[in-house]
């Protein structure tokens, strides 16, 4: 096959070779890249923000808060509104709004401002890793719909590598309200890349949010949506906090610190690919060995953390471990349900960031009331439990040989 042809009898768009689905498959990464880059900016920049907007670091902190929210709440209703519109012109309107938001957040006079551009933030993001997450399955052979799902997903692990310590960076450099610039300028280069490289991408089909929120009832994207909720708010719950537990339990110092969490960005993209190989083939399987490994490292930690070269060792691991995670649950998600991928792939935003907010919320919690090595404990047993429902919940069939149905391939 040599062109895109839509599950819904619409007209296949004109020949395409293999190099332009790959091209686009590198825009949908580098949107996934700004987006969530856009989204976790702030926690590099909490101080210089506070300062210059006269608020705590407590409460600059609620614009990472506010843009995860409104991204969780968001995405399931614009894949709805969305309906039948082509997905490329949809995809550079939200990354439009990406930048807006960017903009306004740079120049915020007031938190009151910057309340607002974290909210267009969270509405673009929500709904470019909604729409760009399905994508990737359109525009390669079946063969590549495994490695190109995995580039798409690099872009998140890649921000949380490069993205936020390079937007601290600039912001130390030439001043906070920089770096949103900076990532505003980058949206614009997303917004050029996918006008450009992506095909016309008409909708497979339209859902109201009724319809969105019926997948639900489908027990595999259930067991995958708990999956999530389970893993992302464990990973958070002790991840948030992971300084001050380094601190405490290996007494390494800032220098350190920053050393460790370079290595566990940089093992986590290696994960991300790993995984996205593993999951096309057996999901199930995949997620088992990522929420065992993942458990377990985050439960040793405080144990076993107290050399340096020990704690190095199990960051390597967390970060191997995690970094498949985005990737081989949104493979679930897709091979669970080929016939309504965007709709499933919103509730997955959906999901994601909630439980991102709700283990920050947890972590903080057991660290207040416990003390700050809990937040391991809370992190490893929440992940047990995703290791658990993995084993008793549904799971969809692997995609051996073939591209799951209704996913047509751009060049086989």
């Amino acid at each position: 096959m040599t062109q895109v042809e839509e599950s819904t009898g619409t007209a296949p768009t004109r020949q395409r070779s293999p190099l332009s689905g790959w091209l686009g498959v590198v825009a949908l990464a580098l949107g996934t890249f700004t987006v969530v880059t856009s989204e976790m900016l702030p926690v590099g920049l909490l101080t210089p923000m506070g300062e210059s907007l006269r608020i705590s670091e407590g409460v600059a902190g609620l614009t990472l808060t506010i843009t995860g929210l409104v991204a969780a709440v968001s995405s399931p209703v614009l894949v709805s509104m969305l309906g039948r519109a082509d997905r490329r012109m949809a995809l550079c309107a939200l990354v439009a709004v990406l930048v807006i938001g960017n903009l306004g957040a740079a120049w915020a006079p007031n938190f009151g401002v910057m309340v607002m551009a974290r909210i267009l933030v969270g509405i673009g993001m929500g709904g470019v890793w909604a729409i760009a997450a399905g994508l990737a399955v359109r525009l390669v052979p079946a063969k590549s719909v495994g490695p190109a799902t995995s580039l798409v997903f690099s872009g998140i692990a890649v921000a949380s590598v490069l993205g936020v310590p390079a937007g601290t960076y600039l912001g130390a450099a030439a001043g906070w309200r920089s770096a949103f610039l900076a990532v505003a300028g980058l949206g614009l280069v997303v917004l050029v890349a996918a006008a450009v490289l992506l095909p016309r991408l008409p909708a497979e089909r339209a859902i109201p949010l009724g319809g969105v929120m019926g997948l639900f009832g489908n027990a595999q994207v259930r067991t995958g949506l708990i999956v999530v909720g389970f893993v992302v708010t464990g990973h958070f719950a002790a991840y948030t906090y992971i300084r001050p537990v380094l601190e405490d339990v290996s007494g390494v110092g800032a220098g350190m610190i920053g050393t460790l969490l370079l290595v566990y960005g940089v093992a986590g993209v290696a994960g991300n690919f790993v995984a996205g190989a593993g999951a096309a083939r057996s999901p199930r399987g995949t997620l088992l060995v990522i929420s065992a490994v993942m458990a377990a490292t985050v439960i040793a930690l405080p144990w076993l953390g107290g050399s340096v070269a020990l704690a190095a060792v199990l960051m390597v691991v967390w970060g191997l471990s995690y970094g498949g995670v985005s990737v081989s649950t949104q493979t679930w998600i897709l091979l669970a349900s080929p016939d309504a991928r965007e709709a499933a792939s919103s509730l997955f935003v959906g999901v994601f960031n909630g439980a991102i907010a709700l283990g920050a919320l947890i972590g903080g919690l057991a660290a207040d009331g416990i003390g700050i090595t809990a937040v391991m404990w809370v992190g490893g047993a929440l992940t047990v439990g995703a290791l658990v429902t993995i084993v008793v919940g549904r799971a969809p069939a692997p995609a051996v040989g073939a591209r799951p149905p209704g996913s047509p391939a751009l060049g086989a």
